[in-house]
């Protein structure tokens, strides 16, 4: 019977006219790596279309859909390190949706049907890479952002989950108060009735229970410290790490539920130090702490609306003596820091939308959705570095912010500037710090005459610098004409004839831009001197190896 059923399955798929994204045919054997990419693409492929399973089926013509037959054995052959095939291939699906594999006796051939289930709630992973099918292609899922957002919305909502073993006993008074008076700070109209509420009226009304049952939600936001052991398998933790400048763990702090409180432990245990060495003849404060306390709160409770508590991992907050990193795990959602700031709106989508709800009516977080623009906007105003989001790996989201004013200073004296736009801050924060910028955005900056150098070597353009109090630093990075350095060598040459290689670089090397890495600077030395042999006014009279340069004179033609 179960023969029966896989062969009309197939034929089922034979019959369709055209392959979709959700299942695959093969005539041959793919490697095991590439197998293991097709799983992931078909089951996030299939949540995307509403199928209940994903096929790859190897035997059969993708063209004709004609039974052609394989030989393929996916119970004989070794995935990578020598493991076997169909092990290795779970062992690198996350989360694991189910496979099943079958051998199928068609009557026109030896088929082979790999069956995987829909990804739910978040994209499936390959050994941490995501993929998915865009017509007839298996590309990677961050390819296609507005694909990977819809995954996260199909399916379950961890945070709405009733936790049937909870009461309100396991409920944190002290957390209720300060959630009563968080509300009422929302909604101040309704001040007088909050006060005629009990507790169970009270939150359900704030969204933190569904129908006076207590969720996931209620203990992670309001729970005793006791009970995130009810959470469990989940994970609901926050680690404080103090580092210093080496890296080395000097104190740390785990902090449990209830997350409503946390902001303030944290703050309680960061030293956020006055900083006094600020330039003076500015409009800048002569004092200001480190860290603003309302970007770190934020930058915490975007952490808490975003973590996959699933996933059995803690939000840290590692505290360096010139910065702080906030890290959770889960993608960032709207995919781009940048797209946020532009469209400035609520978030389309949330990885816990129930937990996210309930946040903005304990006024944890904004509800027009301008969190994350107010972070940068706040560091502006403060004339510190903007917020550094780090979103290269995959399955987690870090945020670093700075506690210390840069050596280099025209950043602030940029945010002081109206006629500049949070958009042109950014990008000049990036230069800043050395980071690499788009080529269109350099042309950008470059025809505001915000910046200079060549792409992607960027320097703080000469009237910036100058007005920063930065124009030695600006020429050291620029250097000077080419014609300077020319004169240098000759007047060298002509003082010091005959002169080696090592005498025109301890001449020319100090004095070449500080942008230039040593290797650069030899091969501009080198091209320096070229160009005056050419020209016919120096001559080297020793060999390759060892130089002598002299001045050539007019008539030795």
């Amino acid at each position: 019977m179960k023969e029966r059923a896989l062969v009309a399955l197939i034929d089922r798929l034979r019959a369709l006219p055209v392959e979709t994204e959700w299942f695959e045919f093969k005539r041959r054997r793919y490697n095991p790596q590439e197998i293991g990419e097709y799983l992931s693409a078909l089951a996030n492929s299939a949540c995307l279309a509403g199928q209940p399973r994903g096929y790859l089926i190897f035997g059969i013509d993708d063209a004709s859909h004609d039974v052609v037959g394989t030989r393929f054995d996916p119970f004989g052959v070794k995935g990578k390190g020598n493991q076997d095939l169909l092990p290795w291939l779970s062992a690198g699906l996350r989360p694991n949706t189910g496979i099943e594999t079958h051998v199928v006796g068609h009557p026109d051939g030896r088929v082979v049907l790999f069956e995987v289930g829909p990804a739910n709630g978040e994209p499936v992973r390959f050994y941490g890479t995501a993929y998915i099918r865009v017509g007839s292609s298996k590309t990677m899922l961050h390819n296609h952002p507005e694909k990977e957002r819809a995954i996260w919305t199909r399916g379950s909502d961890w945070s709405a989950e009733v936790c049937s073993a909870a009461s309100l006993d396991d409920l944190d008074p002290e957390a209720i108060a300060t959630a009563r008076n968080q509300f009422i700070v929302k909604h101040p109209a309704q001040a007088k009735e909050v006060a005629a509420w009990d507790d169970r009226t009270f939150l359900n009304k704030a969204r933190v229970l569904r129908q006076g049952e207590v969720t996931h939600t209620a203990l992670v936001l309001l729970g005793r410290p006791e009970s995130a052991t009810l959470l469990s398998p989940a994970v609901a933790k926050i680690s404080w790490i103090l580092k210093d400048a080496e890296d080395r763990e000097l104190d740390y702090e785990h902090i449990g539920p209830p997350f409503l409180l946390a902001g303030d432990r944290v703050m309680q245990r960061i030293r956020n130090l006055v900083v006094r060495a600020l330039p003076s003849g500015t409009l800048f404060p002569q004092e200001i702490t480190q860290y603003d306390p309302w970007v770190i709160r934020e930058a915490l409770h975007n952490a808490i609306a975003h973590q996959d508590y699933r996933r059995h991992a803690r939000i840290t907050l590692v505290e360096f003596p010139d910065r702080v990193l906030v890290t959770n795990v889960g993608e960032f959602l709207p995919g781009d820091v940048e797209i946020v700031i532009r469209q400035d709106a609520p978030q389309a989508i949330y990885r816990n939308p129930f937990l996210a709800d309930a946040m903005v009516e304990l006024n944890l977080i904004d509800t027009q959705g301008g969190g994350i623009k107010r972070m940068f906007e706040t560091q502006r105003r403060r004339s510190f570095p903007l917020p550094d989001y780090d979103l290269s790996t995959p399955g987690m989201v870090s945020v670093s912010l700075a506690g210390r004013i840069l050596d280099e200073r025209y950043t602030r004296l940029l945010m002081e500037r109206t006629d500049l736009d949070l958009m042109q801050v950014m990008l000049l924060d990036r230069v800043q710090k050395g980071q690499r910028i788009a080529r269109d955005d350099h042309r950008r900056l470059k025809a505001a005459g915000l910046v200079e150098g060549r792409y992607p070597r960027l320097i703080v353009a000469g009237i910036v610098a100058k007005a920063a109090g930065e124009a030695g630093r600006h020429i050291r990075e620029k250097g000077f004409d080419k014609q300077y350095y020319l004169d240098l060598i000759l007047a060298l040459v002509r003082e010091h004839e005959p002169v080696n290689r090592k005498d025109v670089d301890q001449l020319l090397l100090p004095k070449l831009p500080d942008r230039l890495t040593g290797e650069q600077k030899r091969r501009k030395v080198h091209n320096l001197m070229q160009e005056l042999r050419r020209a016919g006014k120096i001559e080297n009279r020793g060999t390759r190896a060892q130089p002598a340069w002299y001045i050539k004179d007019a008539g030795d033609a």
